[in-house]
């Protein structure tokens, strides 16, 4: 065998110490990767049924890198102060009050719609109330801010009853409560009616103190989405975490809507600790669903809507084409195959 030249032996060399010193670079990087702490994200949370998806997000991110910590509010208005203030990132919220916080100059850009329906119109099961028209003289019980409000009003307005808070000045008189007083109230007899969200619609009708007028989707409205709002500044300071975000978020919601088995067992015994039952949550997703998308059309309807009935009391409503930003979403439901 005829021995290499010298000069062949050293480049040989050469080229697998290159070869192996890339490589071990590559495997460092990797082993940095994965030891990195993950990204903190801020959520903000309402309690409903229908908002479980979300939820999930904070058990389901750690597989994109993220740590989602999720911060339950009592209702949608509380979750604006938080954002102003720093202390939340992403936002699950009725259309109606993003609009409203960004008509004031807050910071968000609705990045995706996460839910759709999940109201309704009950009534005390003892009042002979066979439409909305015979809610005239009557009180409803309602929840400021929220998409049952803009709901209701949109209902009033088509049958041509006025409304006000004070007693005798309007056809109807509205009881603004919390979601979580609404129940009782009409349980108390404090309200005639109620337009509330789920589960609790559901609970009311099944502990029979309530009774179902009508879902309210039968305006312009349609049924209202629920919308994934983000700050502007992770939107545009961390594009490679807001881009997670949604990619975590599309696979969550394609779970529960693949697997409602999963989807019922998280909500129940997770969100709400056993506190409703089977019959519940499946009554109030028959009348909501999880979904991704929201259009620009529907957020300036919502918007046009609120104007007209003096919902948010906007000095500058926004219009949707400047701060609805669906780009992240439609990348991350490409990258994960779905429709």
């Amino acid at each position: 065998m005829i021995p290499a030249p010298p000069e062949a032996t050293v480049s040989t060399r050469r080229i697998a110490l290159s070869v192996a010193l890339a490589a071990s670079l590559a495997a460092c990087l990797v082993a940095t990767r994965a030891e990195a702490a993950p990204d903190v994200v801020k959520l903000g949370n309402l309690k409903f049924a229908h908002y479980g998806a979300v939820s999930f997000m904070k058990e389901h991110c750690g597989k994109f890198g993220l740590d989602v910590q999720e911060i339950v509010f009592p209702k949608g208005i509380d979750i604006f102060p938080a954002i102003i203030r720093g202390e939340v990132d992403i936002a699950a919220s009725a259309a109606d009050a993003a609009v409203a916080n960004r008509a004031g100059g807050g910071p968000v850009l609705v990045v995706a719609g996460f839910a759709k329906g999940g109201a309704r119109l009950v009534i005390r099961p003892d009042l002979p109330i066979a439409s909305v028209a015979e809610l005239k003289g009557k009180r409803v019980g309602v929840a400021r801010g929220g998409a049952q409000e803009l709901l209701l009003l949109a209902e009033l307005a088509k049958h041509g009853l006025t409304w006000s808070e004070q007693a005798g000045k309007a056809d109807v008189q509205l009881v603004y409560l919390a979601f979580a007083d609404l129940n009782q109230a009409l349980l108390q007899k404090q309200v005639d009616a109620m337009c509330q969200s789920e589960p609790q619609s559901s609970q009311a009708i099944n502990k029979g103190f309530g009774k179902e007028l009508l879902k309210p989707y039968d305006t312009v409205l349609g049924e209202p989405i629920r919308v994934m709002v983000m700050t502007e500044k992770m939107y545009k300071e961390r594009p490679d975490v807001a881009r997670r975000v949604l990619e975590c978020f599309v696979d969550a919601t394609r779970l529960f809507q693949q697997d409602p088995k999963l989807a019922e067992t998280y909500v129940r015994e997770k969100m709400f600790k056993g506190q409703i039952t089977v019959e519940d949550y499946r009554d109030a997703m028959s009348n909501a669903a999880f979904t991704f998308d929201v259009t620009p059309e529907h957020i300036q309807v919502t918007t046009d809507l609120m104007v007209k009935y003096g919902v948010g009391k906007m000095t500058a409503p926004p219009k949707a084409a400047d701060w609805v930003r669906l780009d992240l979403l439609a990348a991350a439901k490409q990258k994960l195959g779905v429709k």
